[in-house]
């Protein structure tokens, strides 16, 4: 189980910014595309919210990696 993480790690932090959004932003894309109608917004308008609440785990990253 500690591969992955040991894998993550070992790459360059840019590498690692580029995993994260690969993993993250069609995430959030397709879930708020999904779930914007139920929340009462337009698909799209979702869409765009869920790739900015998508991306608060590469910004919280970014800062931890920052210190």
């Amino acid at each position: 189980m500690s591969l992955l993480p040991r894998w993550f790690t070992s790459k360059n932090f840019a590498v690692q910014l580029i995993i994260l959004a690969l993993v993250f932003d069609p995430l959030g894309l397709v879930g708020g595309y999904l779930l914007g109608p139920s929340l009462g917004v337009e698909p799209l308008l979702g869409a765009a919210y869920g790739l900015v609440v998508a991306n608060f785990p590469m910004s919280l990253f970014v800062m931890q990696r920052s210190v």
